[in-house]
């Protein structure tokens, strides 16, 4: 029985280091060095100081603020998820109701005003960071007006956010709500 125990132990015991140990290493080392800060979170870093991370949505109080998608979860990392209400259930229709209130009136905005679908629904993650283009342009007079700042100077902004198709053709044109709004506060500082 020794004879047969000893060959699989050996086994166990280098594929538990090669596994375990040096492939995740090796993969880690190789991430650091070619993609570096994607390796770390994407974080953020205002003034040297590191604000979170580009990839997670954060909660802007203030008028003065672009603001991100709603949140099912509260903005809270640890428990990424969506409502899970179907298109059809009353609740979300009620909560999609209220949300495009809300946003009329933020942005003072005429009632028959078409409001982006990202403005009033939130991601399946509840932490997606980015906006719809559209959404971030019916936004910039009010954040350019509680500023002070010129609506051109809030609107070249949010053109300098916009990124297009990941690969020229997946997804749709995105603003990142957390760089636009760390910009932002450069801009008026």
């Amino acid at each position: 029985m020794l004879r047969q125990a000893r060959p699989a132990l050996v086994a166990l015991a280098l594929f538990t280091v090669l596994t375990g140990l040096l492939y995740p290493l090796a993969v880690t080392g190789i991430a650091q060095a070619a993609f570096g800060d994607q390796a770390d979170g994407s974080p953020l870093v205002v003034d040297g100081e590191r604000r979170g991370s580009e990839l997670i949505a954060q909660p802007f109080e203030g008028e003065e603020w672009f603001q991100p998608r709603p949140s099912a979860v509260a903005y809270d990392a640890a428990s990424s998820g969506a409502s899970n209400l179907g298109p059809l259930n009353p609740e979300l229709l009620a909560t999609i109701d209220e949300r495009t209130a809300a946003y009329r009136e933020r942005n003072e905005l005429p009632e028959g005003t078409k409001v982006p679908v990202d403005a009033v629904t939130a991601s399946g993650s509840g932490l997606d960071p980015h906006i719809s283009p559209r959404n971030a342009e019916l936004q910039a007079p009010r954040v350019a007006e509680v500023r002070g700042l010129a609506p051109s100077q809030v609107e070249a902004l949010v053109e300098r956010h916009t990124e297009g198709r990941s690969l020229g053709v997946l997804g749709e044109p995105r603003v990142n709500v957390v760089t636009l709004n760390a910009d932002l506060d450069r801009l008026a500082g």
